[in-house]
């Protein structure tokens, strides 16, 4: 099973807009360096939305590639069409990644039923590891415990990114699915609640600029010492706010940029974090020992 502090990664980009394929290696090795337990590659955080067809499948074998084994690479490989989300899927796994992230399809609001077909779907055509990724914030579709629970029984599918951020729903799908299902946190201010409550890791944005202390705190809670996993938390608190001051990755990928992980450059329709925002940010780097 897959566990830990696993980096929602960023895709880094030259100023020109391309991708930035050598600071694409380097943020891998930084992550690997500082003890993230796994990557995630092309999700939300990635901007799967505006990475064009090929340009996704490129960037999961070159994450897959750099990695060469030594942490597991889950590869966002959702759409809110099921033939793409196939097609992207059987893709990662020629790739090579170990599990695919799939996410909720969004803008066409399917039904439960509708929902459930889809990943039953996904789950028949291409046998890799597959998590589900609810987050309703934005997808404006949230799949119900009952349709993850109907899921979790199917062959491939091995756990789910919550990232609706109640506790109260992720300790129902902890409690109600099999043992070898893992519930992990899409939300970095609760995750540390969920993996408390059984939850086996974190997705986590935070992480792409505290992996040490996102790591640690995944280290601590899976052991059970929540005592000196909310010591560690407490310390990365302000970043769980201030990278969500504007729609992600805005706020992450200009953290980064401050940082020297990346250029500051994002595509569009996302744009560069807005002035007022940015001290906020910053502050938040400064207080949680990132930046000085």
């Amino acid at each position: 099973m897959i566990t830990g502090s696993l980096v929602a990664l960023i895709t880094p980009m030259k100023l020109d807009g391309s991708i930035d394929k050598q600071k694409l290696d380097e943020l891998i090795e930084y992550h690997i360096s500082a003890g993230t337990h796994g990557i995630v590659a092309v999700g939300t955080t990635g901007e799967s939305a505006t990475l064009t067809y090929d340009e996704h499948a490129n960037v999961i074998r070159q994450v897959v590639d750099k990695v060469k084994g030594r942490v597991p690479v889950i590869a966002g490989t959702g759409a809110n069409s099921t033939h793409e989300a196939i097609d992207l899927t059987q893709r990662a796994k020629e790739a090579g990644a170990d599990a695919c992230l799939l996410v909720v399809p969004y803008y066409n609001r399917p039904t439960q039923e509708g929902m459930y077909l889809h990943f039953k779907a996904i789950s028949e055509a291409v046998d890799i590891p597959q998590i589900l990724y609810n987050v309703p914030g934005r997808t404006a579709c949230d799949m119900l415990n009952e349709t993850v629970i109907k899921l979790a029984a199917l062959p491939n599918i091995i756990g789910i990114k919550d990232a609706t951020g109640d506790l109260a729903r992720g300790k129902e799908l902890i409690e109600s699915t099999p043992t070898d299902f893992a519930v992990y946190s899409g939300d970095d201010p609760t995750a540390l609640g969920l993996m408390l409550l059984g939850g086996k890791g974190n997705i986590s944005v935070t992480a792409n600029v505290a992996p040490s202390a996102v790591a640690k705190v995944a280290e601590l809670a899976l052991e059970g010492d929540a005592e000196n996993a909310r010591d560690v938390d407490a310390g990365i608190a302000p970043l769980h706010k201030a990278l969500f001051v504007e729609p992600n990755p805005i706020p992450v990928k200009w953290a980064a940029a401050q940082l020297g992980l990346c250029e500051n450059s994002i595509r569009l329709p996302m744009t560069s974090l807005s002035e007022p925002y940015q001290k906020q940010v910053l502050d938040a780097l400064i207080a949680s020992g990132i930046s000085q």
